[in-house]
């Protein structure tokens, strides 16, 4: 796509857009360090839903769900049903009782549940690693955009991309971001159902409600062309699709950036209802992606290429993008969609980037190395690990390792091996200790990388451990760890499972 020149009038919209949320940016930019480095202060319980939906859809839910999906039929439903799932886990499970023990960052609540210091380094670590991993899928869908809109080959509008995304976070900061997050969450929404109402429309099918409508398609596409996206474990096996679809679950309960958000809502019901906002937010988009996939197989198949041809399938992430295009969608509706697409991966990279550095300078750099530190060089040090990060993130997404949803899963299950079982034994159960969460969370980030790291001499470790999937037998190890350790040393301080008792789980709800 980026061989037919520079798009002239998607550009325009993709800035007006742009400049729209960096001019609300600069008028809210954040003069205190922990606006910055927390995402801001309440903005209601609709509002925070509306934050979570837009903090959440990345350029892996507005783009590369889709191309999965295009590619792997059912089974790339389980990203729909494992991050979705994710959410109810953490509704359930969790984002009470994270809001009640009342600290700002993961590694704040690892190092302050189990005082441990190392504890709180080795989960910084890990959250540095997440964002790092995200990021990288991010500037893939990034680049990909920017390309098709310049005329640009990928690694030139990648650099495009990458500059314009640091320039935003170093000059707008973190409350600007949140406060723009509910208007985010109106620019996506409204740009991905639009011109799926125009596509399914110009295709004959129900356009109201085309997340019924592309149904039909299905069938025709089975009937007349022999294209059966339905069919259950075509394209992978029922042991690979459920590990993919529990890493993907556990590790949305185990994101930084996504439990970052209920330390900032005022009680616990508040938190719970902007979880359960944050889901009908997520499910408006998640529900729309696969009429995309569907609707491009059959334009495709009309014209006699029933099966992707190579150069489609290396496009595929931005197949949303292509579906429109090959249905003749206005232009002006196409630039909405990519401007949507932008903000999705623009802004999260944005927040991720933030995420990472407030791990470095608040819980490596201020809790552990300088512990006086001022806000000011709380700041600079900030900024600082922002620019290595961004850094660091576009000569890894140079030369992506693979689609964009394949890449967003493996943070999630880096984040499903070693902090979501530290949360769940740290809420639940009084008896876990440092050096249990310690040997728990080592082991988790050796068995999320045991593919790579072992998959060659022992062929087992990929099968059981793989790459994207790793936390379905890799989690209950990592659980087991954390028991088994904790029982053989010393209990933790009798003060932190009193507090557990009679502040996390107790009814001393502030409102």
């Amino acid at each position: 796509m980026s061989d037919s020149g520079a798009n002239l009038w998607p550009i325009i919209i993709v800035a007006g857009v742009l400049t729209s949320f960096i001019v609300v940016g600069l008028i809210n930019k954040s003069r205190e360090g922990s606006d910055y480095l927390f995402a801001g202060r309440y903005i209601g319980r609709i509002g925070g839903g509306a934050a979570i939906a837009s903090n959440w859809m990345s350029a892996a839910s507005f783009l590369g769900m889709a191309g999965l999906i295009y590619l792997k039929g059912y089974f790339a439903l389980a990203y729909v049903i494992g991050w979705t799932g994710g959410y109810v886990l953490l509704l359930v499970l969790m984002a009470g009782q994270i809001r009640r023990f009342g600290k700002y960052t993961a590694p704040d609540f690892v190092g302050e549940r189990y005082g441990s210091s190392t504890a709180r380094i080795i989960s910084a670590v890990v959250s540095i690693g997440i964002s790092l991993i995200y990021i990288i899928a991010q500037l893939k869908g990034i680049g990909m955009i920017f390309g098709w809109l310049f005329g640009l080959d990928y690694s030139r509008g990648l650099l495009l991309g990458a500059g314009a995304i640091i320039s935003y976070v170093v000059v707008a900061g973190m409350l600007g971001v949140a406060r723009n997050q509910q208007m985010q969450y109106f620019v996506l929404i409204v740009s991905f159902i639009v011109p799926l109402m125009y596509l399914a429309h110009s295709l004959g099918y129900f356009w109201l409600l085309p997340q019924f409508g592309y149904g039909v398609a299905i069938q025709d596409l089975a009937r007349e062309f022999q294209v059966n996206l339905s069919a259950p474990f075509a394209n992978g096996t029922l042991f690979q699709w459920v590990a993919l679809c529990f890493t993907l679950m556990v590790g949305t309960a185990g994101l930084p950036h996504v439990l970052s958000r209920f330390y900032i809502v005022p009680n616990v019901r508040d938190a719970r209802w902007s979880v359960a906002w944050g889901l009908f937010f997520i499910a408006l988009i998640y529900w729309s992606a696969p009429a995309y996939a569907v609707f491009a197989r059959l334009m495709e198949a009309s014209a006699g290429m029933p099966e992707p041809s190579a150069s489609a399938r290396q496009m595929a992430d931005i197949i949303v993008i292509r579906s429109a295009v090959m249905g003749q969608v206005p232009v002006w509706m196409v630039g909405i969609l990519a401007a949507g697409a932008t903000c999705a991966a623009f802004f999260t990279s944005a927040g991720l980037l933030i995420t990472g550095a407030s791990s470095f300078s608040h819980d490596i750099y201020y809790r552990v190395l300088n512990p006086h530190a001022s806000e000011g060089s709380k700041m600079a040090v900030a900024k600082g690990a922002t620019l290595v990060l961004a850094a660091i993130a576009t000569l890894c997404a140079m030369k992506p390792p693979g689609m964009i949803a394949e890449i967003t899963a493996t943070a999630f299950a880096l984040a499903g091996n070693t902090i979501f079982p530290a949360f769940l034994l740290g809420i639940w159960w009084g008896r876990a200790n440092g050096n249990g969460v310690v040997a728990g969370m080592l082991t988790g980030m050796v068995l999320t990388f045991a593919e790579p790291l072992f998959g060659r001499i022992f062929p087992l470790a990929a099968t059981i451990f793989p790459l994207t999937s790793s936390a379905l037998c890799g989690a209950p190890i990592v659980i087991l760890v954390i028991i088994i350790v904790s029982m053989l040393t010393p209990p933790p301080p009798e003060a932190m499972r009193q507090f557990l008792a009679r502040e996390v789980h107790g009814r001393l709800e502030r409102s």
